[in-house]
């Protein structure tokens, strides 16, 4: 009870910071919204001191946030959160197998939409197909988010190319940089891998009960860092933006996009997300080879229907549907 207690006065601290847009907050305000003395107020600010939060205090002004750890937690991500429903329950672990087997656990268990799941190291952290993802410590977010849509389940892969959309609005927001969606869920930076999406399903015949979807994206490994096996293929934000990147603020613009994408989509339909994502698609226009389980196609990429199933024209005029499947480019 005692351990709850402090969670839900240093969230609520955290807020006010929030709220202020950086502007003094007074101390005689922190007392009255936490409902404590002035001496436990300055308690509150030393224990966020020794959290490694940079604080500036002026007698007659109050305090205000000028910097933050360089480590995600739940306080790190709830302080400039603007979402109402994403990221309000946050389940943080420093080092886990995989986000996604804890996410499953949680939608089983009831926790709210709009729950995620976020650690500092993966240790069998997993793409499509059950392919390792390589998650090291304090490098990446490794996040997975638990919804709970009211939609049909053949139409929950749409779900996977929202999220390639609001993970590229997040990057283009925090390091400027025009990122590219490849089919069905990567997204590259200068035509090397830089995020991967994952979206696994809990669902009877007709009806969803949870979809959950894993975020991997690469942030801070520098040049040398990957596994030899992908060091070819792979970059983060940090390497092609040439600095180190703030891994909460990217969290919060992530779940911000996303929230926002999420209601026009239940809106709305998925016609404004499918426009979207074709701007950002790198395949469209050229020709591929895709390999699936099943056959390998070759031609050229014509888009996406609105179901987000991948069109290819092959040489004889033919139009096919590909469901699922590995893109290569063709020279």
């Amino acid at each position: 009870m005692a351990d709850q207690m402090q969670t839900d006065i240093r969230k609520t601290l955290l807020r006010i910071f929030s709220d202020a847009n950086g502007d003094f907050v007074s101390g005689e305000r922190i007392s009255r919204e936490l409902g404590c003395s002035r001496t436990a107020v300055w308690k509150h600010m030393e224990d966020l001191r020794k959290e490694g939060f940079k604080l500036e205090g002026i007698r007659k002004l109050g305090y205000r946030i000028i910097d933050k750890p360089d480590k995600i937690t739940a306080n790190e991500i709830t302080l400039g959160l603007q979402t109402d429903i994403l990221g309000r329950h946050i389940h943080f672990e420093e080092e886990v197998d995989s986000t996604q087997k804890i996410a499953q656990r949680l939608a089983l268990e009831g926790v709210p939409e709009g729950t995620i799941v976020v650690a500092e190291a993966q240790t069998a952290g997993r793409g499509r197909l059950n392919r390792h993802w390589h998650s090291p410590r304090k490098t990446g977010v490794w996040m997975s988010l638990i919804l709970r849509p009211q939609i049909a389940p053949q139409k929950a892969p749409q779900l996977t190319l929202l999220t390639a959309v609001a993970v590229a609005q997040a990057i283009e927001e925090v390091i400027d940089v025009m990122p590219q969606i490849k089919w069905p869920n990567d997204i590259l930076i200068k035509e090397k891998k830089a995020i991967g999406i994952l979206t696994e399903m809990q669902a009877e015949a007709d009806r969803i009960g949870s979809v959950i979807i894993g975020i991997g994206v690469n942030c801070n490994q520098e040049k040398g860092e990957f596994p030899e096996d992908i060091t070819n293929i792979a970059t983060s934000l940090a390497i092609e933006a040439n600095k180190r990147i703030d891994r909460s603020l990217l969290i919060q613009s992530i779940l911000h996009n996303f929230e926002k994408l999420y209601i026009t989509y239940l809106e709305h339909g998925f016609t404004t997300i499918k426009i979207l994502w074709e701007s950002y698609a790198i395949s469209l226009g050229k020709k591929i080879k895709v390999q699936s389980l099943a056959q390998v196609t070759e031609g050229t990429a014509l888009g996406i229907t609105d179901d987000g199933v991948l069109l290819i024209e092959t040489a004889d005029g033919q139009i096919h549907k590909v469901y699922s499947g590995d893109i290569h480019f063709q020279d």
